[in-house]
């Protein structure tokens, strides 16, 4: 699997050996640890459920709490659930850590972006502006949104205006610089979505290149 729930902490920068300036991302990813192991015999399927980040009880519903007094471990924030083929690896109250990765690596981070609420259909699609001169009423608007007399009507999935951001965001191949396993830190070379403190899932990558 692999996989593990962090968050975001912020950007900073780190040199290489020759000097080089590298941006990274800074993560706290994990402990986490195993609630439950789905097996084809008993739920159709292979996975494995995680909690991450320790919760205080009375933020925990009675159905959750039963759930995590069954797996014998304390209330968690977020709980998350993976897709294995070898869950009999796998055990109750297992923790899963920084050090299953290894540095050079390279990884698929999903996160949430950023939320920017209602947005234009300049900043949202990156639309042009209409002219700025002349007595010009048409500065930020979006447009003509459809023909006359044919078809006299709009079109479904035009651009225009509307929320933007607060999506799922997944960046493929970036690599794993540095590993921090007594900080349970991992340090990602470039920016990955979401803002400071946003949860992210970090995976080995998919596509990577051998």
């Amino acid at each position: 699997m692999k996989t593990l729930l962090g968050k975001k902490i912020g950007m900073t920068q780190i040199f290489a050996e020759d000097g080089t300036v590298i941006p990274v991302t800074v993560v706290e990813a994990g402990p986490e640890t195993v609630l439950q192991v789905k097996t084809v015999e008993t739920d159709g399927y292979n996975a494995v459920q995680v909690g991450f980040e320790d919760q205080k009880p009375q933020r925990v519903n009675k159905p959750m709490t039963g759930h995590f007094e069954k797996a014998g471990v304390a209330p968690k924030k977020y709980v998350a659930e993976f897709r294995v083929e070898d869950g009999e690896t796998y055990e109750v109250g297992q923790e899963i850590t920084v050090a299953d990765f290894e540095e050079g690596i390279k990884l698929d981070v999903v996160g949430t972006s950023k939320g920017k609420g209602t947005q234009g259909n300049i900043k949202r699609h990156g639309h042009h502006r209409g002219p700025m001169t002349h007595g010009s009423k048409h500065k930020r608007l979006a447009g003509a949104l459809a023909a006359g007399t044919y078809p006299s009507r709009v079109f479904k999935g035009n651009k225009a205006p509307g929320r933007m951001g607060r999506d799922t965001v997944t960046v493929q191949n970036v690599v794993l610089v540095k590993v921090i396993a007594d900080r349970n830190l991992l340090l990602i070379k470039g920016a990955i979505p979401g803002k400071k403190g946003g949860l992210v899932k970090v995976s080995p990558a998919v596509k990577a290149s051998k």
